[in-house]
C-alpha cells in the first residue's frame, strides 16, 4: 500500500516522464477520420498498450470491433475485498484543420509556458497519460481493481458505442472515469455532473420548379430561401432564448461563468451581446439550444438576381440532460411543421439523436474523489457540466446500473479542443494524475468488503 502523503511526491517526480510521453503521443497524427492513413491510429494505439504492460497493466487485449480502430482494453485484477475502477479515455484526435492557422505545427509537441501545444494535447492525449502517471506512482500495483479502455474512432463515431451494453461482463466496474471532461477553468478542481441530449433537424422547402428572374417575378413569386430564413427566425425569441414549446430547461446551481469570461473564452466580438436571459450556465447546459450549423443556398459569390426555388437548413438541437432527445427532436419539427411562413409547408425531418447524461453524486465514489480533487488541486471542487455529449457515457451506465460514473480530466475552458492552437496545461496534467492516483487509494480505502 502506497501511502496518501507519498503521492504528491511521486506523482512530482514523474512528472518530467509524462511530459515526455504526452509530447511522443500528441506527434503521433492518430485521425480516425476517413481518408487519413490508419497506421498512424495503429501506431498511437501501439505505443499506449506498450506504456501500460510498463504501467503494471500485465492483462492486455485489443477489442477488435468491425469498422472502427483498435480498442485497448486492459486489466489488473482487484486485490481480495477491494473495488474496480474503470478508466476510459482515447487516442484519437480531430483533424487540425487549416494549418497555417495554428502557431506552431499541430502535430509538433510544442512545450511553451507551462503548456504542450499540439492537437490532441487536451482532448484527449493528457488524460491517457495521467492513467499511466496514477497506475506508476501505484508501482503498477494499485490498490483497487482497474480495466482500461482507450478508443480510437471517438471523435468520429464507432460502433464502440453500443458494444458495452452488449457485453457488460467486460465492463464491470464500482466507479468508472470518464476522463474526456476538464475544469471549468483552470485551477479549479471540476466535476462534470451533467452532459446535454442532442439531436439533428433538418427543414427544407421547395416552391418552384426552377430559378425565375427576380425583377420580372420577385415581390409575388413564393422564395424559398425567404420562407425558410422566415421560419428559422421562430425559433427563438427576442432575446435569443429557445422558443420552442416542450423543450425543457432548469435552474442551473453548480458552477458557472461570467458573462465577461465566457465572452474570453468563446472569443466574442468586441460589444458583442449573449444569445439568451438567464444563468450562463442554464442556458448552455440545462436548458435548450438550436444552432443552425448548415444552409443550402446559393453563395454570394456566384448569386444570380433569381428567386430561389429551393433552400434547406440542418439544425443541431441539444436538450436538458434528463430530456429524452427524441422528445427534444419532435418538439422542433412539430414547432416547424406549424409555422408554415407565408403559407408555404415546410418539409421537416429528424436525423440523429443522442441521449443526455446526469451522474448520482451522492456516492462513496464521489466522495472518495471530491477529497482526492481537493487534495490534488488544493482548491474545492465545484460541480459543472458540458453542453456536448459523449456517447459512450450512457453505453457504460446501461452495463454498469448500479457504478458510480464520474467526468473529469486535464482540460480547462481555454483549452481551444477541436479548435486552433490547442493545449493543456502541465500543471492539471500532474493534478489530474495525482487526483487519481489519490482516489484509487481513498476508494479503495473506504469500500474495502
Amino acid at each position: 500500500m502506497t501511502p496518501s502523503g507519498d503521492l504528491p511526491t511521486l506523482i512530482d517526480g514523474l512528472q518530467p516522464e509524462l511530459t515526455e510521453l504526452l509530447k511522443q503521443l500528441v506527434e503521433i497524427p492518430s485521425i480516425a477520420f476517413p481518408g487519413y492513413p490508419p497506421e498512424n491510429v495503429k501506431r498511437a494505439h501501439d505505443f499506449i498498450a506498450e506504456e501500460l504492460r510498463k504501467s503494471g497493466v500485465d492483462d492486455i487485449r485489443v477489442l477488435d470491433l468491425p469498422d472502427t480502430s483498435p480498442v485497448v482494453y486492459g486489466h489488473i485484477p482487484a486485490p481480495p475485498g477491494a473495488p474496480t475502477v474503470l478508466l476510459y479515455g482515447h487516442y484519437d484526435v480531430q483533424p487540425a484543420g487549416d494549418e497555417s492557422l495554428w502557431h506552431t505545427p499541430p502535430f509538433t509537441a510544442t512545450e511553451r509556458d507551462g503548456a504542450i501545444y499540439g492537437r490532441g494535447a487536451a482532448d484527449c492525449k493528457a488524460n491517457v497519460i495521467a492513467h499511466l502517471g496514477a497506475l506508476r506512482a501505484h508501482g503498477g500495483k494499485p490498490p483497487c481493481g482497474i480495466t482500461i479502455v482507450i478508443e480510437g474512432q471517438e471523435e468520429y463515431g464507432s460502433v464502440l458505442d453500443d458494444y458495452p451494453v452488449q457485453h457488460p461482463e467486460l465492463f464491470q466496474a464500482d466507479a468508472l472515469l470518464v476522463c474526456d471532461a476538464g475544469n471549468i477553468r483552470a485551477g479549479t478542481p471540476t466535476l462534470t455532473t451533467a452532459l446535454r441530449g442532442v439531436a439533428d433537424v433538418f427543414v427544407e422547402v421547395r416552391t418552384l420548379a426552377a430559378p425565375v428572374h427576380s425583377g420580372q417575378f420577385g415581390g409575388a413569386a413564393p422564395d424559398a430561401l425567404l420562407a425558410l430564413l422566415a421560419a428559422l427566425a421562430t425559433l427563438h425569441d427576442a432575446d435569443g432564448n429557445v422558443a420552442v414549446q416542450g423543450l425543457r430547461r432548469d435552474t442551473w446551481t453548480g458552477a458557472d461563468f461570467t458573462p465577461s469570461e465566457f465572452a474570453d473564452i468563446t472569443g466574442m466580438a468586441s460589444g458583442m451581446p449573449l444569445l439568451g436571459t438567464g444563468p450562463i450556465g442554464e442556458r448552455i447546459w440545462y436548458g435548450p439550444a438550436i444552432t443552425v450549423i448548415g444552409l443550402d443556398a446559393p453563395p454570394t459569390a456566384t448569386a444570380a438576381s433569381a428567386v430561389v426555388p429551393y433552400a434547406k437548413a440542418a439544425l443541431n438541437v441539444r436538450v436538458h440532460p434528463d430530456q429524452n432527445p427524441t422528445e427534444g427532436q419532435q418538439a422542433v419539427i412539430e414547432h416547424l411543421e406549424r409555422v408554415r411562413p407565408y403559407g408555404i409547408e415546410l418539409k421537416v425531418t429528424g436525423g440523429e439523436v443522442g441521449a443526455g447524461f446526469s451522474a448520482r453524486t451522492s456516492g462513496p465514489a464521489y466522495a472518495a474523489m471530491r477529497d482526492a480533487m481537493g487534495r490534488a488541486w488544493g482548491a474545492a471542487v465545484v460541480d459543472s457540466a458540458m453542453g456536448g455529449s459523449i456517447p459512450l457515457t450512457n453505453a457504460l451506465a446501461a452495463a454498469n446500473p448500479d457504478a458510480e460514473i464520474l467526468l473529469l480530466g486535464a482540460e480547462d475552458a481555454k483549452c481551444n479542443l477541436h479548435g486552433y492552437n490547442e493545449r493543456v496545461l502541465l500543471g492539471e496534467l500532474r493534478n489530474v494524475a495525482l487526483a487519481e492516483a489519490e482516489f484509487f487509494q481513498l476508494f479503495a480505502d473506504r469500500t474495502r468488503k
